[in-house]
């Protein structure tokens, strides 16, 4: 996967935690639809719960692209064949 394509999807990932986090997702999809969105675990957790999960899972995301920007090799995605 290219280097740009990697950037684009990572600032596509980060507008939704962004929006679960503060632009009040977590109060929008609390509840089962949580479970739609993340996991069948999540659908039990409340709107601050949801905020704490969406920021530890954007973390390790951001982690993930960092590594990504400098090991290549590591973007499992491949967009082209």
């Amino acid at each position: 996967m290219s280097l740009s394509i990697w950037i684009i999807l990572f600032f596509i990932n980060s507008l939704f935690w962004k929006w679960v986090i503060s632009w009040g997702g977590a109060e929008l999809i609390k509840g089962w639809k949580a479970g739609l969105f993340f996991d069948w675990l999540v659908a039990d957790l409340n709107t601050e719960q949801i905020r704490a999960y969406a920021l530890l899972v954007w973390i390790v995301s951001g982690i993930w692209f960092l590594v990504g920007i400098f090991m290549p090799e590591l973007r499992f995605c491949s967009l082209s064949q």
